[in-house]
């Protein structure tokens, strides 16, 4: 079986229908998930486990560009080089604010060593979201998908309802890690990152 090609943020050509389903899932977060326990808030509760994916099996680099709060364009691309840690948030998710300060702890703790950069999905503005980065004095860029489509660039990984979520990439841009639900610990993060860099330091 060949190779897949490089993840995009565009869907690829399929029938009308299962195309038509797709978006109408996606664009109306209506709770298409193949995790369990989404409840009525639209994110996902699941146990905030770790799933690593062995460097000979990761796939072809992810590649996200886009509109971050300040205005200014994000390419995720920019970061390779070093571990790269995404982050989706949203200022409504009441998970996402309890985990915010271990979070902001992590980024803050591994500085240099890892670039973290959010997805802010469904605020229906960027004030709000803004809100959010003062109040827990979030370090890092985020981009603004408000209506979640830079999700699609993480399939096989996140799905729409896939919030509170960490997907780590490697030096690459690859997949490496994920954790699916509100973050168990700081100390859990920075130990996913310092091994996705120690790779590289191992050859």
């Amino acid at each position: 079986m060949p190779a897949p090609g490089p993840r995009r943020t565009f869907l690829r050509r399929c029938p009308a229908p299962v195309l038509a389903a797709a978006l109408a899932c996606l664009l109306l977060l209506t709770g298409c998930t193949s995790l369990s326990g989404t409840g009525d808030q639209g994110f996902v509760t699941n146990d905030g486990s770790v799933k690593e994916v062995a460097a000979g099996d990761r796939g072809e680099p992810v590649t996200l560009t886009g509109r971050g709060l300040d205005g200014k364009d994000l390419d995720l691309a920019s970061f390779r080089g070093k571990p790269v840690v995404v982050v989706v948030w949203g200022s409504w998710c009441t998970p996402c604010r309890a985990e915010a300060p271990d979070v902001v702890g992590a980024a803050n703790e591994l500085g240099d060593r890892a670039q973290f950069v959010g997805i802010n999905i469904r605020d229906g503005s960027t004030e709000q979201a803004d809100s959010f980065v003062r109040r827990f004095r979030v370090p890092y860029p985020s981009y603004f998908s408000p209506d979640g489509r830079a999700l699609l660039a993480f399939r096989g990984t996140l799905t729409p309802n896939s919030i509170p979520s960490f997907v780590v990439l490697d030096q690459q841009g690859r997949v490496a890690a994920s954790i699916i639900g509100q973050l168990p610990s700081r100390t859990t993060l920075v130990e996913v990152v310092k091994d996705v860099a120690q790779e590289r330091a191992d050859g």
